[in-house]
Formats: C-alpha cells, structure tokens, sequence
C-alpha cells in the first residue's frame, strides 16, 4: 500500500498546523522550514502556488497520494453537489478517516494499518482497503480477537472527540457511519474552492 513516509515536522511546519496531530517541532519553530524560514523578505506566493500548496495539505492531511487524490476529484466532479464540498465529503468517508475519527486509531496513519492488517469490519465483513467509501447506515468494528489489541484499547480509552456524523460504542467497539457530513461540520482547515481553481486551469 503506498502511503507517506517522509518527514512530518516539515510538513506540518510548510503549512503552520498540525497536520499531522500535536507537534512539538512545530510549537517550538512556527516558520516555514529551510534557511529562509524567518525572512521576512520571502516571496509572495502566485496563486497557482497558494492553490497548489492547498491541494497538497488536503493530500497530507487525509494520507492520499497523487493518483489517488485525481481520481477522488474526478468523482467529486461527477457527482451531484459542490465539487469542494463533495469532495471534503468523499475524503470523510474513506474507512481510514472514519476508524480515526471514531477513535479506533489514534492517527489516519494508524487507521490505515489496522484497515491494512484486517482488524475492521464493515457490515460484519473484513475491509482491508482503506480507501473504500462508507455509505450512511455502515456499521464499523474492530474484530473480536482484535479488541484486546494495546493500541486500540489505548486508543478508544484516550478518545474523547465526537462527530454528529458517526456514533462508536467503547465497549462493544462498534459503530456507525450515520450521514455524509455537512461542510460546516468538518473540522479540518481547508479552503477547497483553491483546490477547485487548480483543476479547472
């Protein structure tokens, strides 16, 4: 499964938030990484770079790659809606961010590692692609001899977030993908009109 395996710091600091989750190489150095990162006399971004560099957070933030990320957009543009807001939807709906979202996992990186090494179930069945699309009413569980695995428990134990999309039980380690989301509820920071812009060039 091809994923991101390259420093995350940088990253999270050439965007100025934690994209990654809490960083403390970011909280020390809140500048753009490289010899430049405290000129003040750096360069003013085209718009082609801002909408770039847009379309590259949602990228890291979310774990896609290039390919990957084409064809989500591709499908955003042909369904029914706000190709930004659709697509923001379609990247909540992926199996990796909804068993983060829930608390399963407490990154989208070890999200996929679980989905990967077939710890999750949709509907009763094993999904190990993190990319497949929930639908509303989908019920999401850890595996039975998973559950007693040290990183979920941990990971249920310390989640304390809720979304009004889903609902997760902590004891029975179950849940369910109730709607898509709306914009408005999506907590990440992302201006996806900018990443709009970049494809209809």
């Amino acid at each position: 499964m091809a994923r991101y395996i390259g420093p995350k710091s940088k990253i999270a600091r050439k965007f100025k938030e934690p994209i990654f989750g809490p960083d403390k190489a970011l909280e020390k150095k809140n500048y753009p990484p490289g010899m430049h990162g405290l000129s003040k006399k750096r360069a003013k971004q085209s718009e082609y770079a801002t909408q770039l560099q847009e379309k590259q957070k949602v990228k890291y933030t979310y774990g896609i790659l290039e390919r990957q990320f084409a064809k989500i957009y591709n499908l955003a543009q042909r369904t029914k809606g706000v190709t930004g807001e659709v697509l923001l939807q379609l990247v909540e709906s992926r199996l990796d961010n909804v068993v983060y979202r829930m608390g399963i996992a407490p990154s989208r990186s070890g999200a996929r590692q679980l989905v990967g090494h077939r710890h999750i179930t949709v509907n009763g069945s094993v999904v190990n692609v993190s990319s497949y699309i929930l639908k509303p009413g989908d019920t999401i569980a850890v595996r039975e001899r998973s559950r007693v695995m040290e990183v979920i428990t941990n990971a249920v134990a310390g989640a304390n977030k809720t979304y009004p999309w889903m609902d997760f039980d902590k004891t029975l380690m179950t849940g369910k993908f109730i709607s898509v989301p709306e914009r408005v509820q999506i907590p990440e920071n992302i201006k996806e009109q900018l990443i709009v812009e970049l494809y209809s060039k």
